[in-house]
């Protein structure tokens, strides 16, 4: 029997730039909407049903000595091919445990920063949809921002760290994932925040984020300034942290922008990214450590997993913040929006309560990758 591997263990091969050799075994149309990427990946895809009678027709792809993690889409078909090609002799081959299924529920902790009051600042990477939450905490309290639904990966790292969450924030109603920011907050018995404009169709208690009203995590040692941010959505607030970490939202991310039209106001909320990108975020200082919502290409993962950016090297770097004409950012922008995000709408309605999808059918909903930017 072949050996199987955690997606701990492969998170960690990934972010560490170790070299990572992946035969992915979906059908091609599966693998070419979403595939393991980042660090120093290699992968090829062959579907499963092709290696069934034997694994000859790839053995010139990949070298025997090398270790090579099998992959599908729960985990089973993997470890047959895995053990075939173990058959076949290679020698260091191994089954990813529970598959592209497992791997979009994967959250790695990075840390980013010691905050200069004590607390400290950690990022949770979402390795196998882009997805990016926060983790703040200062003398015994905590604060996470835009938490995925695996909220017990939260609620584990807090009773490691020995503090308590006493607030949940998400930036923005998501569109492309399921929050777990209400659930976690019942949990905790913390409170959670939304943007009261992004809240209209809630059929919950929230408490409402409001530019000026810092909210405070710990004996007043951080302080999360919200800072209304409209665009992506029309209440999309992002935070600052510490005066140093500037918490964007999917509004803008290292190499793109956020998408306006997911909740179908394009033409309408187009103006309000530019507002928001070509103004308001212009006069913070360009010294802000630049955090996002999510990431979509691979080489904005860094060594060692974090995802950021100083925002004056975004204005020079970003193209979505290159285009200094209204005319031309609205064009930009609309037409190179693309495809929506798997089940958008109804992931928009669980957020809202409106719906409350099984376990499994939520899995279901986020498989894919996320699709939150605008398109270079």
């Amino acid at each position: 029997m072949a050996q199987t591997m955690s997606t701990t263990e492969l998170a960690e091969k990934i972010i560490n730039y170790e070299e990572t050799t992946i035969l992915d075994v979906r059908n091609t149309e599966e693998f070419d909407d979403w595939k393991i990427e980042g660090g120093n990946v290699e992968i090829i895809n062959e579907p499963y049903f092709n290696l069934l009678d034997g694994v000859e027709s790839i053995g010139d792809k990949l070298d025997k000595d090398k270790e090579i993690i099998v992959v599908c889409a729960k985990g089973g078909s993997s470890e047959m091919i895995a053990d075939l090609l173990e058959e076949a002799g290679f020698t260091n081959v191994y089954s990813l445990e529970g598959g592209m299924k497992a791997w979009s529920e994967h959250l790695e902790p990075v840390k980013i920063a010691d905050l200069k009051d004590g607390g400290e600042l950690y990022q949770f990477v979402r390795l196998g949809k882009g997805c990016l939450s926060y983790f703040v905490e200062s003398n015994g309290e905590a604060a996470v921002i835009d938490p995925a639904r695996m909220i017990d990966v939260y609620i584990r790292f807090a009773e490691e760290k020995g503090v308590q969450i006493k607030h949940v924030l998400d930036t923005h109603l998501h569109a492309d994932h399921i929050s777990g920011g209400r659930k976690l907050a019942e949990e905790t018995a913390g409170s959670y925040y939304l943007p009261p404009k992004d809240a209209t169709e809630v059929t919950f208690n929230y408490q409402p984020l409001q530019e000026g009203n810092d909210i405070m995590v710990g004996n007043t040692q951080v302080s999360v300034q919200p800072v209304y941010s409209p665009g992506h959505t029309i209440g999309s607030t992002s935070f600052i942290i510490d005066d140093a970490y500037l918490l964007t939202g999917d509004i803008l991310f290292v190499k793109s922008i956020g998408r306006p039209d997911l909740a179908g106001f394009a033409e309408d909320w187009v103006g309000d990214l530019r507002e928001t990108l070509y103004s308001r975020y212009k006069d913070l200082s360009k010294e802000l450590i630049a955090l996002p919502a999510h990431y979509t290409f691979a080489e904005e993962l860094g060594k060692g997993g974090q995802v950021s950016a100083r925002l004056g090297d975004l204005y020079e770097k970003n193209t979505g913040l290159q285009v200094e004409n209204e005319n031309d950012f609205r064009k930009m922008v609309t037409e190179n929006l693309p495809p929506q995000p798997n089940d958008y709408q109804a992931i928009r309605e669980t957020n809202m309560g409106k719906i409350n999808p099984e376990h499994e059918k939520q899995k279901e909903m986020e498989t894919g990758p996320n699709r939150c930017a605008v398109e270079g």
